[in-house]
């Protein structure tokens, strides 16, 4: 849930939560890196993985050991990480733009559905910042990601 009160949550949280999605506390990064670092007018975050009280949502790669509805939700959970990520440096309320999505998805060198995997990402920011929300994707299938996870998420913003 967000560090604000209740009453306190940004216009942001206030869509995400009638959408059905709660910002979870940014979890500590689990090696020597920032979750998310402010440099002038943009907040990019670290890779985040789809954390959920402490526990990878899956494991295992996308295609194989996870359909496509369970990677989705991993990619929406890593996205609400990275949200969270962003919060530590500036408040939701005052991002102007998200800038940048990148996905990673473990998967067979076969798979070939990244962008329907990656859109539950995209469309969970079209659902926070409205038009603003719109931003520019890379999505990329890997051997293997940190912990066994299906799915890493970065995020760029502009403030």
């Amino acid at each position: 849930m967000s560090k604000h009160k209740n009453k306190n949550l940004s216009a942001v949280e206030m869509r995400l939560s009638a959408a059905g999605y709660a910002l979870p506390d940014s979890a500590p990064p689990i090696a020597n890196y920032q979750a998310a670092v402010r440099h002038g007018n943009q907040v990019v975050t670290a890779g985040q993985l789809p954390m959920a009280a402490g526990s990878l949502l899956h494991t295992g790669l996308v295609g194989v050991d996870l359909d496509a509805e369970q990677a989705r939700a991993c990619v929406r959970q890593a996205t609400l990480n990275a949200l969270s990520a962003v919060r530590t440096c500036v408040d939701l309320a005052d991002v102007k733009q998200t800038i940048r999505l990148v996905g990673y998805l473990a998967c067979p060198a076969t798979f070939t559905e990244h962008p329907e995997i990656l859109n539950a990402g995209s469309d969970l920011l079209f659902t926070a910042f409205g038009e603003h929300g719109n931003h520019v994707r890379s999505a990329v299938g890997v051997s293997s990601l940190p912990l066994g996870s299906p799915v890493e998420i970065e995020l760029v913003v502009g403030v």
